[in-house]
């Protein structure tokens, strides 16, 4: 694998992340990079891995998501080497989280995931935060796994009328 590009692939995540105030997931990530032709599937998952391990991004699973945020280490890498990434690369980056700053935002606010419990039931975990912060968390015990998907599914479309009705009614 030639280290040039590799090296440039490492940098536009990194510059990524510094552009937002929230974690991104993998797949936001991977959405913007391969949608574009930049690289593969393959080499991507080996920038995800190679930033994790060297210390340069953050990455966290919260229930079926993993999601990276810089680390200092990686603020000051890309301070020195963002000259390296060409300006057409860094417009199109701001370009993109400017017609989709809310959209990814949400998905990364908005989580929702299923296990199953020792008593053969399934619980989903239901979650809305702000920043670091959780608005809500739900969890439901449900008696099959397609229900619990179903539940997983539906708080990812229905959240906010949710919200609504529990701060409505609790309130």
């Amino acid at each position: 694998m030639n280290q040039e590009p590799t090296t440039l692939y490492k940098l536009m995540v990194l510059y990524m992340l510094n552009c937002v105030n929230f974690p991104l997931t993998t797949a936001q990530i991977a959405e913007f990079i391969l949608d574009r032709d930049y690289t593969n599937f393959l080499t991507l998952q080996t920038v995800f891995s190679d930033l994790t391990e060297t210390g340069l991004a953050h990455s966290k699973t919260i229930l079926n998501r993993t999601q990276l945020s810089l680390t200092e280490e990686g603020k000051n890498t890309l301070h020195y080497f963002e000259n390296r990434i060409s300006d057409a690369i860094k417009d199109d980056i701001r370009d993109y989280f400017t017609s989709h700053r809310l959209e990814l935002r949400n998905e990364s606010s908005i989580q929702g995931d299923y296990y199953k419990l020792v008593n053969g039931e399934y619980e989903a975990q239901l979650v809305a935060k702000d920043g670091d912060v959780d608005l809500v968390g739900i969890r439901l015990s449900v008696p099959t796994e397609e229900l619990a998907a179903s539940i997983c599914d539906n708080w990812q479309k229905k959240n906010k009328e949710i919200y609504r009705y529990l701060t409505k009614e609790l309130f």
